[in-house]
Order: C-alpha cells, then structure tokens, then sequence
C-alpha cells in the first residue's frame, strides 16, 4: 500500500492555498495567471495533486494531476486554473468573479499510485482509487475523502467509482473487468482541516 507523502509544513501549506486562489481569482476574472515568485524549498518537489472548489457544501470544481510532471506549487497553480474553468461538470454553470470571495478551496497532495490486487484492502478515509477499465477505455478517481464525506462503504465507494466516474459496470472491480489503483493523499484547505 502506499505511504503517505510526506507532511507540508503549516508555512508551505498557507503558501500554496495563497497560490490556488490566486489563481482561480485570475481564471475567473479571464486575466493571465499571476506571476509567482515560489522560493519554498519543499514546494520544488514533484508531486501530483488536486484542487477541489467548493461554495458553501456544493462543489464547484475539482480537477488533479496524479503525476509529478513538475514542481508542487505549479502543478497547484495549473490545478486551481483548471478546476475554475475547465471542469465540464460545470460548464453551464461557471464560477462568477462574484463568486470567488465566497469558495473554500482544498488542496489534495498525491502519493505515487499503487496497483492492487484485492480492492476491498483500500482503507476507507485513507486511500483514493484510480480505476481503468481493462479493454483501453474507462477511467476515474475518487480521492480518499470522498468515501467518509459521503458514508460509503468499500463497495459502494468502488462502484460508485466504476459506474459515476470511469462509465464502467458498477460491478467492474470485483469481476477484473477493471484495475484499481490506491494512493493516499495530504489533504488541506481554508476551512478547519
């Protein structure tokens, strides 16, 4: 199973919060992203990760990256643009420059994924999955908080998985018609953690 990634100071966390909402003010408005001047040693480091926006309890944008293609903080940046604008669950309905003041943004840092064999060995609160259909099309992600959030058991966090996000059979990880995959995730926001 994977390890947690390692913890983020309180210090490196504010900054990259200060970064995604930055850069979701700077998408909504239609303006450039801003320039940003990121010195903080341990946001240099690779690492995937998800911006999740949120007004009051109703979401407003998620998008993530699981690999770590480039440095932490720009991989945030790129991430909170993203979920501002690019979430298609929301095209109809974008966020509004009115808006922004009242998102709670939280951040999901990703540890590398891992393959496994039996499915209901994920930990409920612990581990995301990442399914992939097995005949080369069918994907989608459910980061660990979703399963608490929602008060899901292990099969209905998969199935809701297989059938919601990958447009697989409910039942696709427990017939093999479906690879699962775990990781864990640092999970921070504005709101209490």
């Amino acid at each position: 199973m994977p390890d947690q990634p390692t913890r983020l100071s309180d210090a490196a966390r504010a900054r990259l919060l200060e970064i995604a909402r930055a850069c979701v003010e700077a998408a909504v408005r239609h303006q450039p992203a801003p320039r940003l001047d990121v010195a903080e040693p341990e946001l240099q480091r690779g690492g995937g990760a998800f911006v999740t926006l949120q007004n009051g309890h109703r979401l407003r944008g998620c998008i993530g990256r699981f690999e770590a293609k480039e440095a932490l903080w720009r991989t945030v940046a790129d991430m909170a643009r993203a979920a501002s604008t690019e979430d298609c669950r929301f095209a109809g309905d974008p966020i509004t420059p009115g808006e922004v003041p009242q998102l709670d943004i939280e951040i999901s840092v990703l540890s590398p994924m891992q393959k496994i064999a039996s499915p209901l060995d994920i930990e409920l609160g612990v581990h995301g999955i990442y399914v992939v259909g097995k005949r080369g099309f069918g994907a989608g992600t459910y980061l660990p908080q979703v399963a608490t959030e929602h008060h899901m058991s292990k099969e209905e966090f998969l199935a809701s998985c297989c059938a919601h996000k990958a447009g697989l059979r409910a039942d696709a990880w427990r017939t093999g018609e479906a690879d699962v995959f775990v990781y864990t995730a640092e999970v921070f926001g504005e709101q209490a953690d």
